[in-house]
């Protein structure tokens, strides 16, 4: 077996048991590995795809009273899952640009065309924000067609990001009751005082329309956050030639 086999099997197995057992060592033994045998250090994935999926849940359960009390419990019990996932996304594609040869290529060659050598030995990063340039911005949208023909043939993002929602995601909206407080609701008139605990449970329909929701925000969010780690590990791989 290859190193670069016996490399990936490590690199895949520490990323399953931080993804599914919620396993911190693992996690940091693979930002340690990456930063050892990639030279990775400029790691800062966003994190900004819950408040999509908040609003969302909210329209979906638009024609129930609690829908916001729901959709506000169910960001809370899902945020630390899907944090987990965006930073396996983003560690991936960092790695991938840190090591895309091509594109470290291209990007160096255009910077110096452009502002000239003394330039880049001055800056320590580069034009992460590719909009000013139109020759960077060409770059970065050949780099982006590339990523997304790729995963059009693979489907490794929409299919890990599939089996993580399916495994961990799905029974806690399936099982919403069982992740939250119970809290008590007091009715009463002129005549009597009732109180009942509040229900929080979904139906069927409202499972499965939460879960098509969540699956299409996801691939989406985590395919742009690929991209956007894949294009900043391609500027910090250019600033690290001449650092």
């Amino acid at each position: 077996m290859s190193t670069a086999v016996k490399l990936w099997d490590i690199y895949k197995g520490l990323t399953d048991k931080f993804l599914y057992n919620n396993d911190l060592n693992s996690i940091y033994i693979l930002l340690a590995l990456y930063d050892i045998e990639e030279n990775i250090s400029n790691i800062y994935p966003k994190y900004m795809c819950l408040k999509d999926i908040k609003k969302k849940i909210k329209y979906v359960l638009k024609d129930r009273e609690d829908s916001e009390i729901i959709s506000h419990n169910l960001s809370v019990i899902m945020h630390e899952d899907i944090n987990r996932l965006e930073l396996c996304f983003y560690l991936e594609g960092y790695k991938d640009g840190y090591n895309s040869l091509k594109y470290v290529n291209l990007l160096e060659k255009e910077f110096v065309r452009i502002f000239g050598i003394e330039h880049v030995y001055s800056n320590n990063y580069l034009i992460h924000d590719s909009s000013k340039h139109e020759e960077i911005k060409a770059i970065r949208k050949r780099c982006d067609i590339e990523i997304d023909n790729k995963e059009k043939q693979e489907k490794y993002i929409e299919n890990l990001t599939t089996t993580f929602t399916n495994k961990v995601i799905k029974k806690k909206v399936e099982n919403l009751s069982d992740y939250v407080a119970k809290q008590l609701k007091i009715d009463f008139d002129l005549y009597n005082v009732k109180i009942d605990e509040v229900n929080y449970d979904l139906s069927d329909d409202e499972v499965s329309e939460i879960y098509n929701m969540l699956l299409v925000i996801l691939i989406k969010h985590l395919k742009n956050t690929y991209k956007d780690a894949f294009w900043y590990a391609v500027n910090d791989k250019v600033s690290k030639r001449y650092s």
